[in-house]
């Protein structure tokens, strides 16, 4: 039996690949470039839109653990991010265009894969794995709103700006990460007092897109918030975020800096910049007239503009079990950052698991989900509990089971542990 998967996002293609390996037929319904999107320019698979960090890469760090646990599940979004990354720090960060092109390739190739280029305006018979990320079709979503009887809850998020690497003054920055002088991971972009004051005035006063009637109740992710958001909650709390100093200093001066901005590569060459943290929603003559006050973007050439768009996510805890199948309906089952997951490795995770519960589903046996100490298991626990305000969630150490701070290291390796047992214990 074939199981069918909407949305060739991290997702959709980590569910497929898991049941693909396994030897069961999985077909994709991509509805690029026949039908695009506002935040995607290419028709690859696995295109990442916003960043092109998949963030810490530390076993101490939350996001380090998840992504060890999905090596140790065969994860092929993080294999392919493994493949193709540059320097990022302690980040996994990819080239993000041989990462989707690597994902393509192995899927396009897979024989137990299709991808059928078409958008799916009904929910086929199942089973059927819905991952269309935050950017799910009008169609669509009137669709999973019949099926699941519950409107969606909308939430915001923004994209950084890109800038040509060659526009950039590199007599005005230096490269240096946080506490590593020597390091070349961020080029760093200095502002002194007075340049602060003007860039911050400038910033509070510049203009805004407008909302679309379907975007008037905006309510942001805390974890993205629009530089211009950020600078509206006072002056100096830019120099607390994507701004701050703090571990920086000016390789000129010796000193740690006012206020600095970060710029990281976008690709192995260094021809591209994303600013990071500076996810915004202004007009696009406004990014170009504000961010050419930061002293050394004041050439930049901007190849991607800061944007806004609709993320859809469902009210997972009341609608999923922990099988990522509707209650109401056991054939169809959600998985990636429409459950309400935030980030990438976290959509990919979900899809993972989604992919696994379909294929237990299709040969007749019980899913089991994976321990709740586990970063991937704590995930998939938060989404399929009740509660009383269900809000997108990253991956951190406080949604782990019996976290203890003091004890950090005993819990990432039982985490470690508990994900290799449950991988044996599910015998797929």
């Amino acid at each position: 039996m074939e199981i069918k998967i909407i949305g060739g996002g991290l997702a959709g293609v980590e569910a497929a690949y898991q049941i693909a390996k396994r030897g069961y037929k999985a077909i994709i319904f991509e509805m690029r470039p026949h039908v695009p999107t506002p935040a995607h320019k290419t028709s690859m698979l696995s295109e990442l839109v916003c960043s092109n960090s998949l963030k810490s890469n530390e076993l101490k760090n939350a996001h380090g653990l998840l992504k060890e646990e999905m090596r140790i599940l065969d994860s092929i979004i993080i294999k392919a991010a493994d493949m193709n990354s540059i320097p990022g720090g302690k980040a996994l960060v990819v080239d993000r265009e041989r990462f989707s092109r690597y994902i393509t390739d192995i899927i396009e190739k897979n024989p137990m894969i299709d991808v059928i280029r078409q958008e799916i305006k009904e929910i086929p018979s199942g089973p059927v794995i819905i991952a269309t990320g935050p950017l799910t079709s009008s169609a669509l979503t009137e669709k999973i709103i019949e099926l699941t009887g519950r409107d969606n809850l909308f939430f915001y998020d923004a994209i950084s700006p890109i800038i040509e690497g060659d526009s950039i003054d590199f007599n005005l920055a230096f490269f240096a990460s946080r506490y590593k002088n020597e390091s070349d991971d961020y080029l760093n972009c200095p502002l002194t007092v007075e340049e602060y004051d003007r860039f911050f005035s400038e910033l509070i006063r510049a203009e805004t897109v407008l909302p679309r009637d379907f975007e008037q109740d905006i309510s942001y992710f805390e974890g993205c918030l629009p530089i211009e958001v950020m600078a509206l909650r006072g002056k100096m709390t830019l120099l607390f975020g994507p701004m701050k100093p703090v571990g920086i200093i000016d390789k000129r001066t010796g000193k740690e800096p006012f206020a600095v901005v970060q710029l990281r590569r976008e690709d192995a060459q260094g021809k591209m910049f994303n600013m990071v943290g500076f996810q915004t929603k202004l007009k696009y003559k406004e990014q170009e007239r504000v961010f050419r006050l930061i002293p050394a973007l004041k050439n930049a050439k901007f190849l991607r503009y800061g944007s806004i768009h609709r993320n859809t996510y469902i009210k997972s805890p009341e609608l999923l079990n922990k099988s990522l199948q509707l209650k109401k309906n056991n054939q169809v089952f959600f998985a990636g950052q429409i459950t309400g997951v935030e980030g990438y490795c976290e959509s990919a995770a979900m899809g993972l698991l989604a992919g696994l519960s379909a294929l237990c589903f299709v040969k007749g046996i019980r899913f089991i989900p994976p321990p709740p100490e586990t970063c991937i298991g704590a995930l998939l626990e938060y989404i399929t509990t009740e509660k009383k305000e269900f809000q997108p969630m990253n991956i951190n150490f406080g949604v782990l089971k019996d976290y203890n701070k003091r004890k950090k290291y005993k819990v990432i390796e039982n985490a470690l542990k508990s994900i290799k047992d449950w991988l044996e214990a599910i015998q797929l």
